[in-house]
């Protein structure tokens, strides 16, 4: 969790060592959207929902500390280097609130439960298992163009499970889009909503170990991304 040696970086937030609570007026809830989460990323980036557009609810958490750290862990350990390697991300799905996600849920079959969510979208809440985790739906345009042309979105999964320290990989028809999670307790699991569907591999499948460069040849190295100074 926060400590007050982490206040320096986001003064307009802190009193002491405890963040301000759940943003309640445009003032505090631009300052809360300046919250860096990493050198590329910021915390409105990752807080608009067309479920909260629409319906007119807010999508804000309850528990800012947990949520800024769980987003800091998700854009510097996946988001960066992920980015930094293959050019801009677009952020759709990212944050949800629980009443957001919930609703979903009812109306839209859209989300997943707020059991099964918590510590992936719903990041201001921890899993069942009491681990803290993140989770966002990305778009990678040097990914749409290459699935355009033939590439399959099982390579992206491959050149991810080798290089990064993922919890979870879901991936989805439209605009080669998947979901990319960070737990403390990673699942290590990909999952696919769009052909080849079902599950590409968890930990015991014997395609899970070891190097797999041959399913994702001309893909680039892992770059190193930018961090920002502390």
């Amino acid at each position: 969790m926060w400590s007050a040696s982490a206040a320096p970086r986001y003064p307009f937030l802190f009193l002491g060592a405890r963040l301000v609570k759940t943003p309640k007026s445009v003032r505090t809830l631009e300052d809360f959207g300046r919250v860096r989460l990493s050198y590329s990323f910021f915390m409105r980036d990752f807080l608009y929902s067309d479920i909260a557009a629409i319906e007119g609810l807010r999508n804000l958490p309850s528990d800012p500390d947990l949520a800024i750290a769980a987003g800091q862990r998700l854009c510097e350990e996946l988001l960066e280097p992920l980015q930094a390697s293959f050019g801009r991300l677009a952020i759709r799905s990212a944050y949800r609130s629980a009443e957001v996600n919930q609703f979903g849920n009812d109306h839209f079959s859209s989300t997943g439960s707020n059991e099964r969510n918590r510590g992936r979208h719903i990041w201001d809440q921890r899993s069942e298992n009491g681990g803290m985790g993140a989770m966002t739906t990305v778009v990678v345009p040097w990914l749409v163009d290459r699935v355009a042309t033939g590439t399959s979105w099982t390579s992206m999964a491959w050149w991810i499970h080798d290089h990064l320290p993922y919890s979870e990989l879901q991936f989805f028809p439209k605009l080669a889009a998947f979901n990319i999670g960070w737990h403390e307790q990673p699942l290590r699991r990909i999952w696919s909503f769009t052909a080849p569907k079902g599950l590409l591999t968890k930990p015991g499948m014997p395609n899970h170990d070891g190097s797999h460069a041959h399913e994702y040849q001309g893909f680039p190295e892992l770059a190193k991304p930018v961090r920002r100074r502390t």
